[in-house]
């Protein structure tokens, strides 16, 4: 009789601090305010362009262990290529596959790579491109944009984050292009809410505060084109710069921003529902548009994590409380995928890496003298292609 009381007491002390803990999950607050999200449908198919092949097992990985999360690139007359990295520095890559250090973008500190707890005081570059001056422009996500110059690293600061655009300051600098006609910096800010080192939070959120912004350098004025965006981030000029394209990245979505024309200063979507969520956008050496598609979001027995929750605004509340952010790196498959784009935004062709041999969640992809260069946020290698099958 003691023992079966014993046992009913114990379950029933068991029910009640399970109840408790139940309930302080419950009243603890979310750190994000997420709305339901009607998805377009389920992810395309894998066929026609979008069939599977292994054509990004073709490359090989430098630096290994040197660059960790490359994100960006661009390149001078002279065949040096630059980049920038997880730690908060910009590299050059010379014409021979050197390693030289240009500067640091914030402090250098031993914890710089290592934590995202640290990335406010080292910097994190991400878009990064010359302009007509041979300056590097850098879209640094937590200290603004910047003018670097390449060979002795000094930095001008061009627009503080702090200071944003109509009294909104930015977050989360991201993607960036420029005018080879005016000089006109097009920039995003992803987010006016969550910073580069809370982006899982943000894809979860699903909010619209992104923007895409212009930065004139005669004027230094700023100028917001574009409001209420979803995480925007990489963008791209047209050959003619009569628009840019420009990838929303939490809901694999790409629109095209007229710049010229009669369209000028309108938006339209060109992809939607996508096979994977766009990162950058950057134009071949050939005349189409390359997309590198950070994680991908295939069709199978189960839908996508992100699609399941993307209705339910409780349950994301619920998982931002309670999931660690790191742990959410276990759902990202390991799968390379670029897409090809003709000037019309249709799929020509598409990259695959099905297993992630050579890479996978890829950032950018850009080409410069018959070698392309594969992006990354974090990885610790550069992967390269030495040439382009098509």
């Amino acid at each position: 009789m003691w023992k079966t009381m014993e046992m009913m007491f114990s379950k029933r002390s068991l029910f009640v601090a399970l109840l408790a803990v139940a309930v302080g999950v419950y009243l603890l607050p979310s750190p994000i305010d997420p709305k339901p999200h009607v998805l377009k449908g389920p992810p395309p198919a894998l066929e026609g362009p979008l069939a599977v092949n292994t054509r990004l097992q073709k490359g090989r990985r430098l630096f290994t262990g040197k660059l960790h999360g490359p994100e960006s690139f661009t390149a001078d007359e002279e065949g040096n290529v630059y980049t920038g990295t997880v730690d908060g520095k910009l590299w050059r890559i010379g014409a021979d596959d050197s390693l030289t250090l240009i500067t640091q973008m914030g402090q250098n500190l031993p914890e710089c790579g290592f934590s995202t707890d640290y990335e406010p005081a080292c910097g994190r570059p991400h878009g990064v491109r010359l302009d007509r001056h041979g300056q590097l422009i850098v879209a640094d996500s937590y200290f603004g944009l910047h003018s670097v110059n390449p060979k002795t690293g000094e930095k001008t600061l061009l627009v503080a984050n702090s200071q944003g655009a109509d009294g909104i300051p930015f977050a989360f600098l991201n993607g960036l292009d420029i005018s080879s006609q005016t000089g006109i910096i097009y920039f995003t800010d992803s987010s006016s809410r969550w910073g580069r080192r809370h982006v899982k939070l943000e894809v979860i959120e699903l909010n619209s505060l992104g923007r895409l912004l212009s930065y004139d350098p005669e004027t230094r004025a700023v100028k917001v084109l574009l409001d209420s965006l979803y995480m925007p981030n990489g963008i791209v000029l047209s050959p003619d710069e009569h628009f840019l394209l420009l990838a929303e990245t939490s809901i694999g979505r790409i629109l095209r921003y007229w710049l010229k024309g009669p369209k000028a200063g309108t938006k339209e979507v060109i992809m939607d529902n996508m096979i994977g969520y766009p990162d950058n956008i950057r134009l071949s050496d050939h005349g189409t548009f390359l997309v590198g598609i950070t994680t991908t979001r295939f069709r199978k027995a189960v839908p996508p994590f992100l699609d399941m929750i993307a209705p339910y605004p409780a349950v994301k509340r619920f998982l931002a409380k309670v999931i660690p952010l790191s742990w959410y790196n276990l759902l990202l498959p390991r799968y390379a995928l670029v897409l090809e784009l003709g000037l019309d935004g249709e799929i020509v062709g598409t990259l695959h890496d099905p297993e992630g041999r050579l890479t996978w969640a890829i950032s950018d992809v850009f080409q410069h003298r018959g070698r392309t260069y594969l992006g990354s946020t974090d990885l610790p290698f550069l992967p390269v292609l030495e040439g382009w099958e098509s």
